[in-house]
């Protein structure tokens, strides 16, 4: 019997430690870009890594490395080589050109097919569509080739199989056109969110996979797809929810990641409105993660640059059911006359430490949790009563229940 389940794609993943990058980190953006893969389907079989100051012009990596990454991918069935950062047109065009008919990806164009992928919502898609093109625009020459060749798979979803507009002006218009589009979108949800002004609004920010969505669902009760896969939602979702009889908008975000494409950056302008225009962040952290810190610093990065970093906000260590943190690291000793004595630390005495070192220094507000689990949500829930009262008195000074629900629009329980 002809099965027709189709082949699963293998993938070679390389990437370059520099000055800027340690090996350590390097080797957790490959297992990051791993996760990215196997988001998509695509099975690593193999990754490579060389030490250089900085990536070489020509072909990312140096003759040596890039010989190797040729006799394995000559010696074992590979469909792509993707390269854990986003390549320039020139290395694009050097490296097919080693690898013929292979595939050539980068880390921004794997991100965009997911992207690809998890938008629902026809103001997402156009958002994603448009960074794509923009993308593509200064690879035209190299695209339309390379695509030619193949058929479909990873790398190729969306305006890539058009195969008519191969020309640039073609594209031009076609961004010109997405970007009208998304100022029609972006002026109704302007007046959605308008609608919405008379309450307060929160906003879940985080890196990617560090359950948001799981949150947002326990937090309004409501279905939301959550799935341990990264950017499992692309679009947002607006939930009203009350709290002490005093309502307010909860809306989970798309989650951030490191090196995000600046293309994705701008077409999701409208859907970052929503973080902009937020009374409160609730910024989720995978404790479990072993880079949870640096998680932390790049969402506030991003949260810098599209100008949110000043607002309320607390930090949700989030999936304490799944950390473990490394004894000795947190060990305490103390120095008596007859020497050294070791105090071993419980989870509970880190997670309390962690959560001082945060509050003295880095937060007025954290929480740790277990969104899964439902574990300590009621401290959650009345850390962020106390931030929205706060917030909804200052807007209504003299509110009652009663005259607030009397002047809502009938549709503010609004899903985006």
């Amino acid at each position: 019997m002809n099965s027709t389940a189709k082949k699963q794609e293998t993938a070679v993943l390389v990437a370059v430690t520099t000055q800027r990058q340690t090996a350590a980190q390097t080797k957790e953006y490959l297992e990051e870009l791993a996760f990215l893969a196997a988001t998509l389907g695509v099975q690593t079989v193999k990754t490579f890594t060389q030490k250089l100051e900085y990536p070489d012009n020509r072909t990312f990596v140096g003759k040596g490395r890039l010989e190797d990454i040729k006799i394995f991918v000559t010696d074992n069935p590979v469909d792509m080589i993707i390269f854990d950062d986003e390549l320039i047109p020139s290395q694009v065009r050097n490296l097919e050109a080693e690898f013929k008919d292979i595939k050539v990806l980068d880390r921004s164009l794997l991100i965009l097919d997911i992207f690809v992928m998890r938008a629902q919502s026809a103001q997402a898609k156009t958002q994603v569509e448009l960074a794509q093109y923009q993308y593509i625009y200064p690879r035209l020459t190299r695209m339309w080739t390379h695509l030619s060749r193949q058929k479909g798979g990873v790398g190729m979803r969306g305006p890539g199989e058009k195969e008519l507009e191969t020309d640039r002006r073609i594209v031009q218009d076609r961004i010109a056109f997405l970007k009208e589009k998304l100022e029609k979108i972006d002026k109704q949800s302007v007046t959605r969110r308008k609608e919405r002004d008379r309450l307060v609004r929160v906003a879940l920010v985080g890196y990617t996979n560090v359950g948001k969505s799981t949150l947002m669902r326990r937090l309004a009760k409501v279905d939301v797809f959550a799935e341990n896969k990264l950017f499992a939602t692309v679009d947002s979702t607006v939930r009203k929810m009350v709290l002490e009889n005093i309502p307010f908008l909860l809306t989970d975000t798309v989650g951030f990641i490191r090196k995000l494409p600046t293309t994705l950056i701008e077409s999701f302008k409208s859907t970052l409105d929503e973080v902009r225009e937020a009374d409160i962040l609730l910024h989720v952290v995978d404790i479990s993660h072993p880079s949870f810190e640096e998680q932390i610093e790049i969402v506030n990065q991003t949260l810098t640059e599209i100008k949110a970093a000043d607002k309320p906000t607390i930090l949700v260590f989030n999936k304490i059911d799944a950390y473990h943190p490394k004894a000795a690291d947190f060990d305490e000793v103390i120095e008596t006359p007859e020497g050294e004595i070791i105090i071993e630390q419980t989870k509970e005495m880190v997670l309390a430490k962690l959560k001082k070192s945060y509050l003295t220094g880095k937060s007025d507000h954290v929480v740790f949790i277990s969104a899964e689990n439902k574990e300590n949500l009621e401290e959650l829930r009345a850390t962020l009563f106390e931030l929205v009262k706060t917030k909804h008195f200052q807007i209504y000074p003299n509110w009652t229940k009663m005259n607030f629900f009397d002047g809502m629009p009938p549709n503010f329980d609004i899903a985006e």
